[in-house]
């Protein structure tokens, strides 16, 4: 398929010619970046910061372009205020209030030496298993270290120029926390919680009373940075500041002080300049009027620079939750989302979207409806069925420029594995002899061709399988029930078993998937009279059509009583393969 073809239906090629142009017309390489605070669980909202420009780098390096992605971890941000839902972090967190994280212990029983670390680490495993590569920057180092020094010393020269510019947007204070009508009530508040608690977009723009100041230093005595600069002499570049946390005042050099930083909304657009930045997306919170990305628009050419392209993305829910936060605990993070989902799922569903459709990630049994329409994808485009957009939304998700993910040898259907799973409660033995009949002409040589699918499934099912839809089979038959069948009920159980004289034969001698779905469904239509094949015409015949719908209800139900004492269940052919042949009859009978 040709770029022309993919361009039709492809978001990340549209984009990836617009920075590769932009790139090609300032003569230099293409940089994509990401910006992540590791201040508390990065979640999936957070994963589109980074999922959007790693998809528009693979992008222009399939073509055979340089290109850098970049990941920007603010770990040099303050320590907002203690989130919840996190094991063994409580209030007493809160002496931490105001300290870089990377200065903040982490949480209790990690291996990390930093509470920046901790997370960042927890999410970076999860980068590698997406098949996301990318240059680390840690902003901690970067400032510590002295690299940004000349970038401070020139803001500092310029924030006369810096302030005309924050203070035109600074009356448009109640404007940046609208929240957009349009918004459904879910998104409206997922906006609000981004709007107060999204870190650095938060965070002031260095205004003090008649003086202003790009810099706050963090206090050499306490690592707060509840700091007020009070003076500052640009021909020697010596700055005051006092500490409103502990007292202590301090004048240094920022020539060689580097205990502080810029506040966000210069520090942004200096890196853009400093990394030579061409794209980088930001959320809602970071684009709304008199925001940080608003107004580096106009503060990145102080530095020499342009803003980047750079689109606004929507938010990522999780179904059956309303929002994520960071601050309030509770939110799934990729490593949660990979424990039930093959990486090439995962990035599927950020590939498929525009960065500004919001959607959902399933962690419920609508998991299993994820994964249908996955495999379904996957079949349409090895038979040459698929769309351009679905071609490419395809291949972005299960390869990179470097080669393809990891996949399944043999994906069997999610909600298939699951049932059996449930059923079997995890017996390898009992699970590879149940999958080996769906096809038994071609079964798995061993439970290593199911993973990591199943071992996906298996976690699915201990951890998040609703009690409700859990299956027991029945330990002996329902004597009560089925002596009170009636005549019809009777027949049509024996029909099941054993054909009873009808075209359908014996169930032993058609034990697979489709044989038990032919035979399963093919007894309402034998007491009706007609043959196990018999299709109705929906169109000609609604009324058939409507009464063999209904009698295969009815059955299906009692089939479902009498082997796990529920009207309903898994898909009836794979309960029959996992029960077994001989437990079936002892249970109907």
């Amino acid at each position: 398929m040709t770029v022309t073809e993919q361009q039709l239906d492809d978001w990340v090629s549209r984009l990836a010619d617009e920075v590769i142009a932009d790139a090609k017309q300032r003569d230099i390489k293409v940089v994509c970046a990401s910006g992540i605070s590791p201040s508390g669980p990065i979640h999936l909202g957070n994963l589109r910061e980074v999922m959007t420009p790693h998809l528009v780098a693979d992008e222009v390096r399939r073509r055979g372009i340089e290109c850098e992605h970049i990941i920007s971890w603010d770990d040099y941000d303050r320590f907002r205020k203690v989130p919840k839902g996190i094991a063994g972090v409580d209030d007493s967190w809160a002496e931490h209030i105001g300290k870089p994280i990377t200065s903040v212990p982490p949480p209790p029983g990690s291996s990390a030496d930093s509470w920046s670390a901790h997370f960042r680490e927890q999410c970076e495993r999860s980068l590698a298993e997406l098949g996301i590569t990318y240059r680390s920057i840690s902003q901690t180092q970067q400032y510590t270290s002295g690299a940004y020094t000349e970038q401070i010393l020139f803001a500092m020269s310029q924030r006369a120029e810096i302030d005309k510019v924050l203070d035109q947007y600074r009356t448009l204070a109640a404007a940046e926390t609208k929240i957009d009508a349009k918004l459904d009530a879910d998104q409206q508040a997922a906006a609000a919680e981004a709007a107060e608690g999204s870190g650095a977009a938060s965070e002031d723009d260095g205004a003090s009373g008649t003086d202003y100041y790009p810099y706050k230093p963090y206090c050499t005595v306490c690592d707060k940075d509840f700091t007020k600069v009070t003076g500052y002499d640009p021909t020697t570049a010596l700055l005051d500041y006092e500490c409103t946390s502990c007292g202590h005042t301090e004048t240094v050099d920022l020539h060689t002080f580097h205990r502080g930083k810029l506040v966000w909304k210069v520090d942004w657009p200096m890196r853009w300049a400093y990394e030579k930045v061409v794209f980088e997306p930001s959320g809602v919170d970071h684009q709304s009027p008199g925001s940080s990305y608003a107004v580096g628009k106009e503060l990145a050419p102080i530095f020499g620079w342009e803003r980047p392209i750079g689109p606004m993305y929507a938010f990522v829910g999780i179904k059956g939750m309303a929002k994520m936060s960071s601050s309030k605990g509770g939110v799934p993070v990729a490593e949660d989302a990979l424990q039930i989902m093959e990486p090439a799922l995962l990035r599927w569903l950020y590939a498929r979207r525009k960065p500004n459709q919001a959607f959902d990630v399933a962690f419920d049994a609508e998991v299993q409806r994820m994964y249908d329409e996955w495999d379904a994808l996957g079949r349409k485009v090895a038979d040459g069925k698929g769309q351009a957009g679905d071609i490419a939304a395809y291949t972005r998700a299960s390869s990179t420029a470097d080669g393809a993910l990891p996949t399944t040898p043999y994906p069997v259907a999610y909600r298939t594995l699951a049932s059996i799973v449930d059923i079997t409660t995890g017996d390898e033995e009992q699970t590879l002899r149940i999958v080996g009949q769906l096809d038994p002409a071609d079964p798995p040589a061993s439970l290593d061709a199911l993973r990591p699918r199943l071992d996906c499934v298996e976690q699915w099912v201990a951890t998040r399988m609703a009690d409700e839809d859990k299956t027991v089979v029945r330990a002996a038959a329902d004597r009560q029930t089925l002596d009170s069948l009636s005549d019809d009920d009777r027949q049509s159980l024996r029909i099941l078993l054993d054909g009873n004289g009808t075209d359908l034969g014996a169930i032993e001698d058609v034990w697979s998937l489709d044989g038990l779905t032919h035979q399963v469904y093919g007894v309402p239509k034998v007491m009706l009279g007609r043959s196990p094949d018999f299709r109705p015409d929906r169109k000609a015949e609604p009324e058939l059509a409507a009464s063999l719908g209904a009698a295969q209800r009815e059955f299906f139900k009692l089939l479902y009583n009498l082997l796990i004492g529920k009207d309903t269940g898994p898909r009836l052919p794979t309960l029959l393969l996992a029960v077994g042949p001989q437990k079936v009859r002892e249970l109907l009978s």
